[in-house]
């Protein structure tokens, strides 16, 4: 068993910056702790007076007994860094997920509470779902895309619950759409839209498959100045024709969203596969950029837990 005096002396130094910095951010969501000592594979986020850890699969193999009394020293030393009572910290056991299990139920359902991000509210729960309605790493995107709002037509394509939706409408967007297939988090999404006083008139939420909606906006003629577009690296959700390998289809989705760009109009496409290329014909064919060194905050370690492109138009 490893000596838990480490990873509480971590936590300890990533604290007495963070907290500060967070502060300062006017952030209550955001990472304390990412998988900085390979003997302790843990992710520790603070949201508000709440801790999520996420206990990452190593493939290493314990005594139970042993491996218990380890993970309760981890818990031990999170609450001792961050004063919050045991209570307050969520453990999630997390394995490599394919298609939608990341949006799938845990078995327990947890409480939904309010946390603000840059002057924005939204709703999480970090018992019911293995994420938690709020991905911190796409914090700075996010921000990015509520300072370029102003005065656009937005579209928010595998939208989750909406934050980017949110951020574009509280930046001074026109109007938006939010396309999910998953009503559960088009709810969602509609309850961080109450929350920050969003017009559901201009701001419409949209439960279609995202190819089948934007060969229909297509031929609607739709056009938008602003595009995000957050697909999972794979899915097989019995809800859509097919499956979705992002690898394989993140061109034909591009060049279908290229289409709705208008001109002078911006494209951030992003995910969170780890061996994903780029189709280099993308990069022939339009003005690209890659974003993914700007788009991952400062309290993640993990430089690389994603990748983000800017395409204009």
């Amino acid at each position: 068993m490893t000596d838990i005096t480490a990873f509480a002396n971590r936590l300890g130094k990533n604290a007495k910056h963070l907290l500060k910095w967070a502060r300062r951010q006017d952030l209550e969501a955001w990472r304390l702790y990412d998988k900085d000592i390979p003997q302790f594979p843990f992710a520790v986020d603070i949201y508000g007076e709440h801790v999520h850890l996420q206990e990452y699969d190593t493939g290493w193999h314990m005594a139970p007994a042993d491996y218990e009394a380890w993970l309760a020293e981890v818990v031990e030393a999170v609450c001792f860094v961050t004063g919050f009572a045991a209570d307050h910290v969520h453990l999630k056991r997390r394995q490599r997920q394919k298609g939608h299990d990341q949006y799938q139920k845990t078995g327990r359902e947890g409480t939904d509470f309010i946390v603000h991000e840059y002057g924005r509210r939204f709703w999480v729960n970090l018992d019911k779902y293995l994420d938690t309605g709020l991905f911190l790493d796409h914090r700075n995107t996010r921000k990015h895309v509520g300072g370029l709002a102003r005065g656009k037509r937005f579209l928010n394509l595998f939208a989750y619950t909406g934050s980017f939706s949110v951020y574009a409408a509280t930046g001074g967007a026109l109007s938006s759409e939010t396309v999910d297939l998953s009503n559960t988090y088009l709810d969602w999404a509609r309850r961080n839209f109450a929350l920050n006083g969003i017009d559901g008139a201009a701001h419409q939420i949209i439960r279609a498959d995202v190819g089948a909606y934007l060969q229909e906006a297509a031929r609607a003629g739709k056009q938008f100045d602003l595009i995000v577009m957050d697909p999972p690296s794979f899915s097989n959700s019995k809800k859509m024709p097919g499956t979705l390998d992002i690898q394989r289809d993140h061109p034909a989705l591009v060049r279908a969203a290229m289409q709705l760009l208008a001109s002078g109009g911006t494209l951030f496409f992003s995910n969170n596969r780890r061996d994903f290329v780029l189709d280099p014909a993308l990069a022939a064919d339009y003005s690209v950029r890659d974003r993914s060194k700007q788009s991952v905050p400062e309290d993640f370690r993990n430089k690389k837990i994603h990748q983000c492109w800017q395409f204009q138009s």
